[in-house]
């Protein structure tokens, strides 16, 4: 779905008092997909599940599925206009991930460019494996009533949180944003769009953390490519 489609379908949630959530593809989530069960069965399970990367079109396009790019529902393209639509349709939203100090930051740069905007957050420094921190937030995020989690705490550790603590989140869509907190805080750019748009982000943001992100571009894209390889032979071999 395009984004406008995507911020249509949070705001009927919102409207309906529906729960729902928003996964996302890219090339490192089909390979955790891979990699972890309960992975997969989250992205199954969730009642939207977007694609956030040209490589996912890309490979769709390799199987037969002639998608076009507007199907391609970055953060850095979601993320302005669900603040913008939260603003002018009083949604308020709460942020759950990244440092304290560019959690503050991140609330920050949004008061100040959407003024009024009901929004809230927490820090993702908490231990995921302690009742009693997870009780903490869950109850701050239930006690400020927010119709939009979104929950920026990087694959998988964001979505290990949401399948184990779905039934007591009291909000109406969660959404699956990794470093979308860090980029509200201005500590993480936004790729050019030049590159962006020529499927090319992956190699900017390896760059910019070469240390961090080494082996999940540099292993996992060619593991990707090489499960796309075996499946479009595998349909001929069908045929």
């Amino acid at each position: 779905m395009t984004v406008k489609t995507l911020v249509s379908r949070v705001n009927k949630a919102c409207q309906l008092g529906q729960r729902i959530v928003v996964a996302n593809y890219n090339i490192n989530s089909f390979n955790l997909s891979v990699q972890f069960p309960w992975f997969y069965d989250f992205l199954q399970k969730s009642e939207i599940t977007h694609c956030d990367g040209l490589g996912v079109l890309y490979a769709l396009r390799f199987m037969g599925y002639q998608l076009p790019k507007e199907y391609r529902v970055s953060y850095s393209t979601l993320m302005p206009e669900l603040l913008r639509h939260c603003h002018e349709n009083n949604l308020s939203m709460f942020l759950l991930g990244a440092k304290p100090e560019a959690l503050q930051a991140a609330l920050t740069n949004t008061y100040l460019k959407y003024p009024g905007i009901e929004l809230s957050g927490h820090h993702g420094y908490f231990d995921i494996d302690s009742s009693h921190q997870n009780k903490a937030v869950i109850h701050q995020i239930n006690r400020t009533n927010p119709n939009i989690l979104v929950v920026g705490m990087g694959m998988p550790r964001q979505e290990y949180w949401i399948h184990q603590y779905l039934e007591l989140l009291n909000v109406n869509a969660i959404l699956l944003g990794g470093a979308v907190i860090d980029r509200l805080a201005g500590a993480v750019e936004d790729c050019p769009t030049l590159l962006s748009n020529n499927g090319l982000e992956w190699l900017y943001r390896l760059s910019r953390e070469p240390k961090r992100l080494l082996a999940r571009y540099l292993l996992g894209n060619p593991a990707f490519a090489l499960q796309v390889a075996l499946a479009k032979y595998q349909s001929i071999s069908i045929l």
